[in-house]
């Protein structure tokens, strides 16, 4: 699992990408604040090598809490920027500050 930051110097935009390795699942997406916990809008591309793959422009100065579903399961990013609890989904969730 990873998380890459390319901040935009001339809009106050960050390009984020998201990847986590599960070579034998069938899906995966993240979700999260930047996108309505959509799923939908949050799918990862697979790649060849089993990464699951893909980049968002999110607007900088603020923090999204996030989660991978990865064939139906919920799981964090291990090198998120923090964790936070989350009343409604009973549990902790990853956080992406930009």
């Amino acid at each position: 699992m990873s998380i890459k930051k390319q901040f935009i110097k001339s809009k106050p935009v960050c390009k984020v990408t998201f990847s986590i390795d599960a070579k034998s699942a069938t899906t995966a997406a993240v979700i999260g604040d930047f996108n309505n916990w959509d799923q939908k809008a949050g799918v990862l591309g697979k790649l060849k090598n089993g990464t699951f793959k893909a980049s968002f422009n999110l607007p900088t100065a603020a923090s999204y809490e996030f989660k991978y579903i990865v064939d139906g399961a919920f799981v964090n990013e291990a090198e998120a920027d923090s964790f936070q609890w989350n009343e409604f989904a009973g549990a902790e969730n990853s956080v992406l500050a930009l």
